[in-house]
């Protein structure tokens, strides 16, 4: 698994006009599902992405945890994220898992941030998205299961 992990101020995702999913101060975070994952590795990320000391605390550092300062997480499901562009011109899909499990381990992703207490939203798997987002920061962390 692999995702890009951004700190916002608020976030949205929006499919054929229809506001889907939308979070105020919290993470937007991209996921993309590979070829083999498992639901371990579905959450070792949500327990590692909630668990990110990447809000700032009372001294300005990056010490706090979602958690700890009562945010939200925006859940959106990218395939995009396992192209391979190291030959060619165009991006090779081929580590990307099937639709079937892509999708399942997305939920069961979104299932263990939920049980962590956390509020989230989500994406609409497999459609044409429109993601909104003002990055906070701009704090982008990348985060590979391993």
């Amino acid at each position: 698994m692999k995702a890009v992990v951004q700190r916002v101020t608020k976030a949205g995702v929006e499919v054929d006009g229809e506001r889907v999913g939308a979070i105020d101060a919290g993470l937007l975070v991209l996921l993309g599902v590979a070829d083999g994952d498992t639901e371990d590795e579905a959450r070792w990320m949500a327990d590692k992405i909630v668990s990110l000391r990447i809000f700032e605390d009372e001294d300005g550092k990056m010490n706090l945890s979602l958690a700890e300062v009562g945010g939200s997480l925006l859940a959106v499901s990218q395939f995009t994220l396992l192209g391979n562009c190291r030959k060619g011109r165009r991006p090779s899909f081929v580590k990307a898992a099937r639709p079937e499990l892509a999708e399942e381990l997305y939920e069961r992703f979104v299932r263990v941030v939920d049980e962590h207490g956390i509020p989230t939203a989500k994406g609409r798997f497999q459609t044409h998205m429109a993601v909104s987002l003002v990055n906070d920061g701009p704090v982008t962390i990348l985060v590979e299961s391993p």
